[in-house]
């Protein structure tokens, strides 16, 4: 009976050995498959897209590609922003970041991003805009801050975006806003300020009215519980009446609050302006008047409304959105008097344009407002005394004239044709070149001439006999003798002539 060797347990162990050095090879090689470059696993990354929403990310991922135009974190849990984060981003153009729990920004959160032009932080937990928080972002178009806890917006928090264009601030605790914050943004690009839904109570009418009208064209106040006045009434019905967007889509959602006391007496103030029909604008308000002017004249311009000066204030806004008040401007070329009318010292050409007066009661409201346009030129010279018009129907008439003359009584231009026709000469004097091929006689002749029937042609053979040294040309009434060989001699000549004239055949000398 063959007894078995034992299997050595050397070789088993070896065995394990390469078991295991295989699977690791493939491990490695599964994990060296290729994929996006750069991108987070809990992301979607395409060639300049990178969307990370909806992962209850409490941090931003550190690997990014820097190839991103686009970065989607919204629908999150991230509840800061670390400083210079977007470093790694140096293509970013739109963030979203909505749908977070932000609550504060810190200063140089959005550093390293200088071309970012959409920024939405809405539905987030922000308390104030601050001055620094978006001061780096020069190329900001568009800043979406809705649905936020925001009371409050610092006086310079927009003042270094100038290429702002649409800001959205509704649906938060706003009870005020710096408006003459953003009056100069209006001079650049600045179309949709939305302050709606807010806790707004009260509106500086006097602010809003310098505002660039591209700025009251966007400048969204609807569902706010605003203090129904005079002054409000009056500016968002003049508003509507331009065709201001602001108004005009939302017309029923613009609500004024009758009494503090009574925190649900609200009213369609803008739909039932029946309590308001006192204090609406006379209908010579609703167009400038106009207010010609030359150049450095002296202007008084008057504010006219009903209002009693002792109780009324006045205020006038420049051409250029200057608010005006007593005792004038800084340089005192516009100046106010008490009882609202305004004086413009030595105008100018740049002094033209549309001058608002309002009529203020309190510091919170005026009654009336009325608008003068003036219109300011340099004197025509003394030597123009007919105008245009004039000047070309004169020319009209003159060309006219001018014509029918060429037409009637231009002077002859062809010499020969304008002397005077010779008189024609007896027949003994005529030229030799002449001749009368008419077989009609002519219907009289001259004294020294007898009329003849028979006489029927001009014969060329001239006589001996001269007059007066010409060469006097035969006629057949020269010769008394019918039978005279000279006349035998002509009538055949002129038969022959005759016949060869009327004839197709030439005459050959």
């Amino acid at each position: 009976m063959a007894v078995r060797a034992p299997v050595d347990p050397l070789w088993k162990w070896l065995a394990k050995l390469l078991l295991f050095l295989e699977l690791c090879a493939r491990g490695r090689a599964l994990h060296a498959l290729p994929g996006p470059r750069g991108c987070p696993a809990v992301c979607i990354c395409t060639s300049d897209l990178l969307s990370c929403s909806q992962q209850m990310l409490q941090q931003i991922p550190r690997a990014l590609p820097r190839t991103a135009t686009t970065l989607d974190l919204s629908h999150n849990a991230l509840t800061q922003l670390h400083d210079r984060w977007l470093a790694a981003l140096p293509h970013l153009e739109a963030l979203h970041m909505s749908h977070n729990q932000i609550k504060d920004l810190s200063p140089q959160a959005f550093h390293n991003a200088s071309y970012l032009r959409h920024l939405d932080m809405s539905s987030n937990r922000l308390h104030a805009v601050k001055t620094h928080y978006f001061d780096a972002l020069v190329s900001l178009e568009e800043l979406l801050l809705y649905n936020n806890w925001i009371t409050r917006v610092d006086e310079n928090a927009f003042a270094k975006l100038s290429g702002l264009r649409k800001v959205y601030l509704s649906w938060n605790n706003l009870t005020n806003f710096p408006f003459h914050s953003v009056q100069g943004l209006g001079n650049y690009s600045l179309r949709t300020l939305d302050l709606s839904s807010n806790n707004l109570s009260s509106i500086p009418v006097e602010e809003l009215a310098v505002l660039p009208e591209n700025i009251r064209n966007g400048l969204y106040l609807h569902n706010n519980p605003m203090m129904c006045s005079c002054a409000l009434y009056l500016m968002l019905h003049r508003w509507k009446q331009q065709g201001f967007s602001s108004v005009k889509d939302f017309f029923e959602e613009h609500t004024c609050k009758v009494s503090d006391n009574v925190p649900r007496s609200l009213i369609k103030f803008l739909k039932y302006s029946q309590m308001f029909e006192n204090c609406s604008a006379s209908p010579e308000d609703l167009h400038p008047l106009p207010f010609p002017a030359l150049v450095d004249q002296t202007l008084l311009i008057t504010c006219n409304t009903t209002l009693p000066d002792t109780a009324t204030t006045y205020m006038w806004i420049s051409p250029h959105h200057e608010p005006i008040k007593h005792p004038g401007n800084s340089n005192r070329s516009l100046e106010v008097y008490r009882n609202g009318s305004l004086k413009i010292t030595a105008a100018k050409p740049w002094h033209s344009g549309v001058y608002v007066c309002l009529a203020i009661i309190s510091p919170q409201n005026f009654s009336r407002m009325c608008e003068v346009n003036v219109t300011v030129q340099y004197p025509k010279p003394a030597g123009e005394t007919f105008s245009t018009g004039l000047t070309t129907l004169l020319g009209c008439i003159v060309s006219l004239l001018l014509v029918l003359i060429y037409l009637y009584l231009t002077p002859c231009r062809c010499l020969k044709c304008c002397k005077k026709a010779a008189p024609l000469s007896p027949p003994q004097e005529c030229s030799a070149q002449s001749s009368i091929l008419s077989t009609t006689p002519p219907a009289t002749d001259g004294p020294n001439r007898k009329v003849s029937a028979n006489k029927h042609v001009v014969f060329l053979e001239p006589i001996r006999e001269t007059q007066n040294g010409k060469i006097r040309l035969a006629l057949s009434e020269d010769f008394s003798d019918a039978k005279h060989p000279k006349v035998l001699q002509l009538k055949s000549d002129s038969e022959s002539i005759i016949s060869s004239v009327f004839s197709d055949t030439p005459i050959v000398s």
